[in-house]
């Protein structure tokens, strides 16, 4: 009885080996069917090794198929002791990655049962192993994405059929689980893009509710000024590029257009520019718009708000008076345009952007750089291409067409039918020095055409009492104030007897060079802004200004 007990123990041992593999599959099979995205690397791995130890073999390796059309090793498990197979090595298996291309099982349980064509296959088993091993496709709808490799590395080993279908069903199901959770993941990607962009849309949307309650009156630049012209040239050559763009002049010279323009011109005109006036917003809620906060970051943060970075993302952020940023803010600033990325209060998650920066400031950031109110490094990075925009005061000639163009809005919003614009009262025009520049010059208009009775236009300049601006005690505005005087004495007439160039004591062609530099005149002509002015019915006028404003003639 006792010689039958023993003879019944390796079967009866079989038997019990063959029920807890099978145990072990069903289990490993159940939970593939409801693995997430999330856990799959893991739960593989860790099948992986229950499968070895199970059949008592070396090591697993699960390889993938890339775009590219290579096998990658991307999950593995051995062994204490072993090495995992080589990633690069399964490109040195052309016979095996032919056979698992067209579906079939690689099985053998010693390297000399390898076929001959199998000559780098039987090199890098004696290298690195295995010296038993069974591979299985991963096959999707038909299609390979991997292969799932069992094997021995320190003794051979037999593969009994049983084995061979067991592990043949469970891989089948590893390949279906990594076919769904990819596309699981595809799908989350794709939600969240949509996310990313229905937010991105709201964003936007929010800005330009915005814009649109914002009251601007210019629309264009109007001008054929020297002066004018050489900032389009520069508008032109910049618009296309990447690069900071730093806007320099006095209040109301039309520092804002000039950034419109940029933007319309550049490779970013398809998404709206961003903008934020430095000085209109507080110190302290500044750095909440520009970079964002989450909800809660500080007292009165009851909502959460993306900053003006994250909406101007492949767009355009224009800083308009960047000067009147608070220091501290002015450090954050420098930080993100060198990391081109931001962090919203409250968080501590870097968010990435691609930001065309276009800043603005009537200060002069050289002395504010001097006088440590301006950080030189955040200054030397806005400063790529600075553009000078010039004063009114340094394009007289050009406050006709202006005028004129002023004149056409208010008439049609006023409904009153201006005809012309008395002579007189251009030349007076002329001769004021604008401290409040163009902006100045509009409302001054504007003035005018509400007390309009006629169909002639009568504009007098604002009175000196009302401007409580000091004079400019530059040598370049003397002389031009000089100049324009002189000119407006002679009607504009450079050359001949009592031209103003004999009475300036100077030859024509040297008055003609002065003009040019302080960007009066051009030749010594008249200019035309002083011939009898008739406005136009059609609103483009008799001139053709230099202008920027997708190809149509704007208002200032």
């Amino acid at each position: 009885m006792a010689a039958e007990r023993l003879n019944d123990s390796p079967a009866q041992a079989g038997v019990d080996d063959q029920l807890r593999f099978e145990t072990l599959m069903t289990e490993l099979s159940a939970k593939f069917v409801s693995v997430t995205s999330a856990s799959i690397d893991h739960e593989i791995v860790e099948a992986q090794k229950d499968i070895v130890r199970a059949l008592g073999l070396d090591r697993s390796t699960l390889v993938q198929l890339r775009d590219d059309e290579r096998f990658v090793a991307t999950h593995s498990w051995q062994l204490p002791g072993l090495q995992p197979f080589p990633g690069f090595a399964v490109k040195d298996l052309p016979w095996m990655a032919s056979a698992i291309l067209r579906g079939d099982v690689v099985c053998f349980s010693r390297i000399d049962d390898l076929p001959e064509e199998a000559v780098s296959e039987r090199q890098v088993a004696r290298k690195f192993g295995p010296r038993s091993n069974l591979t299985f496709p991963l096959k999707v709808g038909g299609r390979v994405i991997g292969a799932m490799a069992f094997g021995t590395v320190r003794h051979q080993r037999e593969w009994p059929d049983v084995v061979v279908n067991r592990l043949r069903v469970f891989v089948e199901i590893i390949g279906s689980a990594l076919a769904r959770t990819r596309a699981e993941d595809e799908i989350q990607r794709a939600l969240e893009e949509v996310k990313r962009l229905r937010d991105q849309l709201q964003r936007e949307n929010m800005y330009l509710q915005q814009e649109i309650k914002t009251v601007r009156g210019c629309r264009g630049l109007v001008g054929e000024s020297y002066a004018l012209r050489r900032v389009l040239e520069q508008v032109e050559q910049v618009a296309h590029t990447n690069s900071s763009v730093l806007l320099v002049g006095e209040t109301g010279t039309g520092k804002e257009l000039i950034a419109n323009a940029l933007h319309e011109l550049s490779p970013r005109r398809d998404r709206p520019m961003v903008r934020l006036n430095c000085a209109a917003i507080p110190a302290t809620l500044i750095e909440s718009e520009l970079f964002g906060r989450e909800k809660g970051a500080y007292t009165g943060a009851l909502s959460r708000q993306a900053g003006r970075f994250e909406v101007a993302h492949r767009s355009t952020l224009f800083l308009d008076e960047v000067g009147e940023l608070p220091l501290e803010v002015q450090v954050k600033l420098l930080r993100a345009l060198q990391e081109k990325q931001v962090e919203r209060l409250g968080s501590s998650k870097s968010i990435s952007f691609d930001v065309r920066i276009i800043a603005a400031t009537n200060r002069d950031l050289d002395k504010e750089v001097r006088e440590r109110r301006f950080r030189d490094d955040l200054y030397y990075r806005l400063n790529v291409f600075p553009i000078r925009m010039p004063a009114l005061r340094e394009r007289p000639e050009d406050i006709p067409l202006l005028v004129q163009s002023f004149v056409h809005e208010f008439a049609k919003s006023f409904c009153k039918p201006i005809e012309s614009v008395d002579q007189g009262s251009l030349r007076a025009l002329q001769l004021y020095p604008w401290p409040g520049n163009i902006r100045e010059l509009r409302n001054t208009v504007e003035r005018a055409m509400i007390l309009a009775n006629g169909s002639r236009l009568f504009i007098s300049p604002p009175s000196d009492s009302s401007n409580n601006s000091a004079p400019s005690l530059l040598l370049s505005d003397a002389e031009r104030g000089h100049l324009c005087n002189v000119l407006a004495m002679t009607g504009w007439r450079v050359r001949g007897k009592d031209g103003a160039a004999e009475l300036l004591g100077v030859k024509p062609t040297t008055l003609d060079s002065m003009l040019v530099r302080h960007g009066i005149a051009h030749g010594g002509e008249q200019p035309k802004s002083l011939s009898p002015m008739t406005l136009d019915p059609s609103g483009s006028g008799s001139n053709s200004p230099a202008s920027i404003s997708n190809g149509r003639r704007a208002d200032a």
